[in-house]
C-alpha cells in the first residue's frame, strides 16, 4: 500500500506543470546629481519639495521608488564622474541640483536617460534644449530666471538706496550665467547714472578676499549674483554685509530669513516641487522632448525691516506696497 501510494503521487507529480514565480516589476530609480551637499538647509528643503512633487505623481521614496544620491560637495570637477556612475547604474531619470554645472555634466554623460534640470540661466543658450516649448532631446526642466532678474534686482537696490552711486556685483566667473548677469547689470547701471564695481569669487576663501576689497572700494551697496556657491555661503555673506553695514540684495528669500536686507526671485521649493512632478511624469511614460521647459510666473519680494533699521535705511512705501513678505 505504501509503495502503490508513492507511485501514484510520483506519477501525479510528473504531470503537474512547472509554475514559475511571478515576475515583479523592478522598482524605478531616480538619480540625483548634486553640486553641493544635502547637509545644507536650502538643499535639504529643496529635496523635501522634490519628494513632494514625486508623491503628487504617485511615487514615494522607499515604497515604490528608489533614489540614488550623488553629491559633489561643492567640487564641480567631480560631477562628470558622478554623472557617469548614475548612467552606469542605469537609473530611470536623472534630476540635477546645483544649476548649470550639474545639468551640463548630466547632458554630457547621457543622450538616452531622461534628465530633469533646474537652472537659473537660459537652457537654450546653454545648449541643454532646442527650445523651451519643444526641448527635443532627453532633457527638460525648469528655468527659474534668476539671471534674467539681475536688472530688476539692480532697480530695487537703487530704489532702496537712492544715494548709492557705486553698486558692486558679486559674481562667480565659473558660472555659465556670469556674462549675461554682468551685461544686464552694466546696462542697468548706465540707465540710472550709477557705476558698477565687479567682485569675483569662486570659493569660500575668495568670498572673504572679495569682501575685503569691498571695504576699501567706493561701493555703496552690493548685488549678490546668482550662484550655488553664494547660496551655500549665505551666512558668511549676510554676516559680512551686516558687519560692514553694506546694503545688499539677493535672489533667494533664504538670505533675508538669515538676516539679509532684501531679496527678489522665485520660490526655490516651488521649483523643486515642479522638478519632482516632471520626474514622476517621465517615470509614467512621458518623454522629456515633449515636456516644455517651465518658467516661474510669480516672484517673491521679501524685506527685512529689522536689518533696514540697523543699516539706517527707510524702506520706501513703494517697495513695502509690493512686498510679498515683510520681516520685522
Amino acid at each position: 500500500m505504501q509503495r502503490r501510494t508513492f507511485m501514484v503521487l510520483g506519477g501525479a507529480a510528473v504531470g503537474w506543470p512547472l509554475i514559475a514565480p511571478a515576475q515583479q516589476k523592478p522598482m524605478p530609480v531616480i538619480g540625483v546629481l548634486g553640486l553641493t551637499t544635502p547637509t545644507i538647509d536650502v538643499v535639504a528643503a529643496n529635496l523635501s519639495a522634490l519628494r513632494e512633487g514625486l508623491r503628487e505623481t504617485g511615487y514615494t521614496e522607499g515604497q515604490n521608488l528608489r533614489i540614488e544620491y550623488r553629491w559633489a560637495e561643492g567640487h564641480a570637477d567631480r560631477l562628470p564622474v558622478l554623472a557617469a556612475d548614475l548612467v552606469a547604474r542605469k537609473v530611470d531619470v536623472i534630476v540635477t541640483e546645483g544649476g548649470d554645472a550639474s545639468s551640463l555634466a548630466a547632458k554630457s554623460a547621457t543622450s538616452t536617460i531622461p534628465v530633469v534640470f533646474a537652472i537659473g540661466t537660459d537652457p537654450v543658450e546653454l545648449g541643454l534644449v532646442g527650445s523651451l516649448a519643444r526641448p527635443g532631446g532627453n532633457l527638460t526642466g525648469i528655468s527659474f530666471l534668476v539671471v534674467e532678474l539681475t536688472a530688476k534686482r539692480f532697480d530695487l537696490i537703487s530704489e532702496l538706496v537712492p544715494q548709492a552711486k557705486v553698486i558692486a556685483l558679486l559674481m562667480n566667473p565659473n558660472n555659465e550665467g556670469t556674462e549675461r548677469q554682468t551685461r544686464d547689470a552694466q546696462e542697468a547701471t548706465r540707465g540710472k547714472g550709477r557705476q558698477l564695481y565687479i567682485l569675483s569669487a569662486i570659493s569660500e576663501n575668495e568670498i572673504d578676499a572679495a569682501f575685503a576689497s569691498l571695504v576699501t572700494s567706493p561701493a555703496d551697496a552690493i548685488l549678490v549674483g546668482a550662484d550655488a556657491l553664494f547660496v551655500n555661503q549665505r551666512e558668511q555673506l549676510v554676516a559680512f554685509t551686516s558687519r560692514h553695514a553694506v546694503p545688499a540684495i539677493y535672489q533667494w528669500r533664504e538670505f533675508v530669513d538669515s538676516g539679509g536686507l532684501i531679496s527678489y526671485g522665485p520660490s526655490g521649493s516651488s521649483v523643486a516641487r515642479q522638478v519632482g512632478i516632471y520626474a514622476g511624469k517621465i517615470l509614467k511614460g512621458a518623454k522629456p522632448a515633449d515636456l516644455p521647459v517651465q518658467q516661474p510666473t510669480t516672484f517673491e519680494l521679501v524685506i527685512n525691516l529689522k536689518t533696514a533699521k540697523e543699516l539706517g535705511l527707510t524702506v520706501p512705501q513703494s517697495i513695502l506696497a509690493r512686498a510679498d513678505e515683510v520681516i520685522e
